[in-house]
């Protein structure tokens, strides 16, 4: 079916759609209608319907007569493991998990914290909640102790799973030490902890408190799945907020079920029993809707990576797995893909694997430049999908919908919008703007199904963070501009649009052209303060590994290059070359951090940060062009 007719199917009858959709889900009680609309606008869907989440990612299929099939694909590069787990081992597994669990006390509503690294066990933690209907929250493994804390104080979990460790390159990261300096922090005390001991270190168990994953679930009775309400959340996931107060996402159960099990077709194009594979991990969102649950739900087989994109133990460890595996619909982040780039710029590595089975493509997360897109194309020979969407938002919100149609690839455009949205550029005042103009990016209300409906404990604060900017509209807090096909361009986070002399320049469209150099392998721009012209674009160049020459020269030609395609307005004339840029854990870019250096404001360390040692490296470049004094 034509993404044309999908789309107006939607726009004619959206509850008619989305009941349609809701088909595909094993219900309890079937939901009467889509909408809830009495407390707009805080929008609910199918709430009068009950379900459960684990039995539609894991019981069904065994139902189905489909329980030998691998549900999971556990492949640790860095540990040198391998193994798979049928969907029949998958069930038990969870159900004796979530029996102990429920011996302990944990029913419907309880919120669990769980704070493990890239195993299996962090996906059956997740389905032991849901089997019960407690309310996971996920905390991505290795995060700092104090912002562990401040999340056990907003969820106030009755209890952590942990593990013992995470594992990186070279090191092993001591989750337990950070679990218990966190509980100390903390103001709300779990009742209990359940750790998973990895054999790379054996964590010390406080008596009374901690429980042994192996020994804890020992003769317990497996639990069943227990039916929740269609609006009881699914789970809540922190996202980093500006006041340095996380923001808790919650995640409606049965909008989730309907609208992740109908992208994995109609946008990833994988049928029930392919491979899927997201180079994620389950503290992000990714993880939660295509590392767990979407690939389960529609009953496909999804991998679990425990390893880097270099350095375990080469730039082509994805396209081993991909080969290994036989994957068919590949996801992750432009900047792994940067990294490969900047390590085998020629795609040698590429070259050694039979991609065969590789359908496409998905990269998101942040901005895909057109430069990298186009690498990745050249080499992968299949299609490269750039697609959007947010941590609130839960799955694709402006896509190419692959299992519809394969639409024209544009550059740097993640395509358009999916049924649900309706996307709009609009100026300060709300006024829509015309084709090919920058501005702030909305969508009308309500959202569709799956996506956030408030924030945990804080509708308040939903409210003026998404709602009370542009009334009738959802905010995205992304600046960009939508051309005359109706295709997005989604430019810039709103603040990293940059005054110029009056002029709105977008970083994003600046970093574009950077890439575009060949010396170049990644790049950020951002804008620092400036008596005469407001604002002034200042540009970190990292390049790819092997090139030896001046440096200055190449600053030379990148300034040239912004010149001549974007024009003396960008008035582009700051730039230097770095060994890294500062990024969360998930790939994003730090360019807010790196503006306060750069303006000499004081600011907080943020949370997500790979490795702080980096803004030092940035502040001592910014010190040399006389910035961050």
């Amino acid at each position: 079916m034509a993404y044309k007719d999908v789309y107006n199917a939607w726009k004619a009858d959206p509850e008619g759609f989305w009941m349609e959709q809701a088909k595909a889900i094993d219900w309890v009680e079937a939901p009467t209608k889509a909408l809830f609309d009495d407390n707009a606008p805080i929008y609910e869907w199918f709430s009068d319907a009950k379900v459960n989440t684990c039995w539609n990612a894991v019981d069904r299929h065994v139902e189905a007569g489909r329980g030998e099939q691998t549900a999971i694909i556990y492949d640790s590069p860095i540990t040198h493991t391998k193994r798979t787990i049928s969907y029949m081992e998958l069930r038990n597994r969870v159900a004796n998990l979530a029996g102990a669990l429920r011996a302990k006390g944990i029913e419907k509503g309880d919120r669990v914290i769980i704070y493990m690294p890239m195993i299996p066990e962090a996906l059956e933690a997740m389905l032991a909640c849901a089997r019960l209907g407690a309310v996971h929250s996920v905390v991505f493994g290795g995060f700092a102790a104090h912002e562990l804390a401040v999340r056990i104080d907003d969820a106030t979990p009755k209890a952590i799973i942990a593990a013992s460790c995470g594992l990186e390159p070279g090191r092993v990261v001591h989750y337990k030490p950070l679990l218990d300096s966190a509980i100390d922090q903390a103001t709300h005390k779990p009742d209990f902890c359940v750790i998973f001991q990895r054999e790379q270190e054996v964590a010390r168990l406080i008596e009374g408190r901690d429980y042994n994953w192996h020994g804890f679930q020992y003769g317990v009775e497996p639990a069943e799945c227990v039916p929740v309400e269609g609006n009881h959340p699914a789970y809540i996931l922190y996202t980093s907020g500006t006041t340095g107060q996380p923001k808790g996402v919650v995640r409606p159960t049965a909008g989730h079920l309907v609208a992740l099990n109908w992208t994995m077709k109609n946008i990833y194009n994988v049928d029930p029993g392919d491979v899927f594979w997201a180079a994620s991990d389950v503290g992000w969102v990714v993880g939660h809707s295509y590392i767990t649950y979407g690939p389960l739900i529609h009953g496909n087989t999804t991998i679990v990576f425990e390893g880097k994109p270099v350095g375990t133990p080469d730039p082509g460890t994805f396209w081993r797995v991909i080969s290994e595996w036989n994957v068919r619909s590949f996801f992750t982040a432009p900047t792994a893909f940067r990294a490969i780039k900047r390590e085998d710029p020629t795609g040698e590595y590429v070259t050694k694997y039979d991609l065969s089975c590789l359908r496409a493509l998905y990269l998101a997360g942040e901005r895909a430049d057109p430069e990298t897109i186009r690498w990745a194309e050249q080499h992968l020979n299949v299609p490269v999908i750039d697609h959007w969407w947010q941590t609130e938002l839960g799955y694709p919100a402006v896509a190419n919908p692959v299992g519809n149609e394969l639409l024209p690839v544009k550059h740097g455009s993640p395509a358009v919008a999916m049924p649900g949205y309706e996307f709009k550029i609009v100026d300060e005042g709300g006024n829509t703007l015309p084709p090919n103009t920058l501005g702030a990016i909305v969508t009308p209300l309500p959202l569709p199904p799956g996506t956030l409906p408030t924030l945990w404990n804080a509708e308040a604060r939903y409210r003026k963070s998404y709602l009370t900017t542009f009334p009738g509209y959802y905010e995205t807090g992304d600046a960009g501009m939508i051309d005359e096909d109706g295709y997005l361009y989604i430019m810039a986070r709103t603040d990293d649009v940059i005054n110029v002399a009056g002029h709105r320049l977008s970083t994003g469209a600046m970093e574009e052209v950077l890439a575009s150099h060949p010396d170049v392998a990644e790049c950020a721009v951002i804008g620092v303060g400036d008596d005469l012209k407001g604002q002034l674009p200042l540009g970190f160049l990292c390049l790819n590994k092997g090139c030896n020459r001046d440096h200055d020269q190449i600053v030379k030609e990148v300034v040239k290059l912004v010149r001549d395609q974007i024009g003396p307005v960008a008035a582009f004339k700051l730039a230097t070359v770095v060994d890294r840029l500062p990024k969360t854990r998930s790939g994003k870019i730090l360019r807010a951090t790196m503006v306060k250096i750069a303006d000499s404001q004081d600011f907080k360390m943020p949370a997500t940060i790979d490795d702080p040692v980096i803004l030092d490296e940035i502040r001592t470049a910014l010190q040399a062009m006389g910035y961050a004094k």
